[in-house]
């Protein structure tokens, strides 16, 4: 026995030198490259995976990222944003997808993370120029059919169903695994992209609940082993990231609705995202168990409810849903309205109730209307005036300033961090996004022992080639954004929305005038026509002045021997400019016509 000891000490002291003088292992490359992959490094020298986000950083929506790798392209979500108060007229924004148009035949797939607009509202451009075909969860591609069949897409295009949990094979460089998310839509989910350069996990759009109304938790163990596997790149939803601790779990919202609906006697309005299925499906477990009925209000949310119902997204008896123009042949307390409008979006259903303008629905005092969501930053206006218009008709409206009415679908800074310490990747990308949301991440990210020179913070249109060696921004390609008005994609650019802009704000003259073509003079006119200006009727003697700097204009260039046309109006307009900004302090848009005879 006292032999023995002094070689178990020996022993036991050689394993904490050998353990003080090793170097350690980095955590995140734990479990990651066997030996025989290290070895052959010519693996990574030899290619690189691009990471290329044509949309979705330093702004919220437009999501959409390339991941090249050799030969092969497949992309992430394709969605849209919306409008800003500079873009007049204007109904979306889409990405600028050149570089897939130039690179169509590289292109294996496109594969969605989940339905909500900002990921999948711009497939029908993107397919109208180049069609691949399209993976996706139930839901995702029910909601894709509905646009697709819009845009007559429906039977060319390659819809592919796939589930929560299956692996797919992309080409020979792509194999991408559907991780089971939880988002405010059902059926999200996260991307393990696998690749000979290393995985990338793209989270999509998520929040970590523990009690989601469909029983179906985030897939925390899935994640935790590719992390122990190893993870090249993490790529988070970074909307929340400025917001410290939880976001509330949705099944909380269901316990507001029952207090809000328990002994009402009013007809219930209820106003929220139609993208909001789970938000959805507690207005109706309300509405059964206080025996009300159900009518919808608005397109997106009568596609969306149908969709839904038919994929068994949300459970209900098969009478409970009532058409609109039935709702007179019900009492109030049996009523139950579910409406779009929930950001006081000028023609929603719901703004059209307040101002008294819709067809089918007029509110009145007896009427309890819900906004069940809070506004996006930019329609904070909208909605206050949307309230105070029902509140002045005498309804009781109930917001998110009174009530808890409302959860993001987005994760909060611990439910970030506890993904960060799931994958524990190599390097870590912040997205979707604002950039101040962006580094809030970043900042997080640190926190949890990221090194900052792990952090990589992209924008649209950059190139990042990364893998087990190295990342680095190494060029950029075309990007930004396209503006669609009515049928028009692209047709409106920058110097058109700066025309409605000056239009908008300063008005419009036209100054119209015939000449004699041989002559060159004046046979009649100049009449003057304003718009946006000046009330014409109450401004005769400024009107009388504008015709006469122009005949003098027109007399000076007849003088000068100026015959051109071109030259006659450009002169006109900037001398006619001077003297109206001299008189007004206002700068109009003048359009000067010459008609020959």
């Amino acid at each position: 026995m006292t032999e023995e000891k002094p070689e178990r000490n020996q022993k036991r002291n050689f394993t904490k030198t050998e353990r003080t003088t090793r170097t350690p292992r980095p955590y995140h490359k734990r479990n990651t490259v066997s030996t025989k992959k290290a070895q052959n490094a010519n693996i990574f020298k030899a290619s690189k995976l691009k990471i290329i986000p044509l949309g979705g950083l330093h702004e919220v929506g437009k999501n959409i990222t390339v991941f090249e790798y050799e030969n092969e392209i497949i992309v992430v979500d394709c969605g849209i944003s919306f409008p800003e108060d500079d873009m007049l007229g204007v109904d979306l924004v889409i990405p600028d997808t050149t570089y897939l148009e130039k690179n169509v035949d590289k292109i294996k797939g496109l594969i969605i993370t989940h339905g909500h607009e900002d990921h999948i509202g711009s497939v029908p451009y993107l397919l109208k120029k180049i069609n691949i075909p399209i993976y996706a969860t139930k839901l995702t591609v029910g909601l894709i059919k509905n646009k697709l069949e819009e845009h007559k897409l429906l039977r060319s295009t390659k819809l592919i169903e796939v589930v929560q949990g299956q692996t797919i094979n992309l080409g020979k460089n792509f194999k991408v695994e559907f991780i089971r998310s939880s988002h405010s839509i059902p059926d999200s989910v996260m991307l393990a992209i696998t690749t000979p350069a290393g995985t990338i996990l793209h989270t999509g759009d998520f929040k970590i609940d523990y009690t989601p109304i469909d029983g179906k938790i985030m897939d925390f163990g899935r994640i935790a082993e590719l992390g122990n596997q190893g993870i090249l790149a993490l790529m988070s939803d970074s909307t929340n990231a400025e917001r410290k601790g939880f976001t509330m779990s949705e099944s909380s919202i269901g316990e507001v609705f029952d207090k809000l609906f328990l002994h009402c006697t009013k007809r219930i309005v209820v106003a929220t995202f139609a993208s909001n299925v789970h938000r959805v499906q507690q207005i109706v477990n309300c509405a059964v168990k206080y025996n009300r009925k159900i009518a919808i209000c608005g397109r997106s949310m009568i596609n969306m409810i149908e969709t839904a119902k038919e994929l068994g997204y949300i459970e209900c008896p098969d009478n409970l849903f009532i058409d609109i123009d039935m709702i007179n042949k019900y009492t109030d307390e049996q009523l139950v309205i579910i409406t779009t409008g929930s950001q006081g979006e000028p023609m929603s259903a719901l703004t059209r109730m307040a101002a008294g303008d819709h067809r089918k629905v007029k509110i009145t005092p007896n009427d309890l209307v819900i906004i069940s969501a809070t506004p996006i930053p930019g329609n904070e206006k909208f909605v206050s005036k949307v309230i105070d218009d029902l509140m002045q008709i005498g309804a009781e409206v109930v917001y998110s300033s009174l009530e808890t009415i409302h959860v993001s679908g987005h994760a909060c800074q611990e439910e970030q961090k506890l993904i960060l310490a799931l994958a524990k990747p190599k390097y870590f990308i912040p997205v979707h996004g604002e950039y101040r949301q962006l580094m809030a991440h970043n900042e997080t990210a640190q926190s949890m022992g990221i090194d900052k020179k792990n952090i990589i913070m992209m924008s649209n249109g950059r190139v990042l080639e990364i893998n087990e060696e190295g990342a680095e921004i190494t060029s950029s390609v075309q990007s930004g954004r396209v503006l669609v008005d009515g049928l028009g994609v692209g047709d409106v650019g920058s110097i058109v929305l700066r025309d409605r802009q000056h239009l908008s704000q300063d008005g419009l003259i036209v100054i119209v005038l015939t000449m004699d073509s041989s002559t060159g003079e004046v046979v009649a006119g100049p009449d003057v026509i304003s718009r946006g200006f000046v009330y014409v009727r109450e401004s005769e003697n400024l009107m009388d002045d504008v015709k006469s700097v122009v005949r003098h204009e027109i007399k000076k260039c007849e003088e000068r021997g100026i015959t051109d046309w071109a030259t006659i109006k450009s002169t006109t307009r900037e001398n006619l400019k001077d003297y109206i900004f001299m008189k007004t302090k206002r700068n109009p848009m003048i359009i000067p016509i010459i008609m020959e005879v």
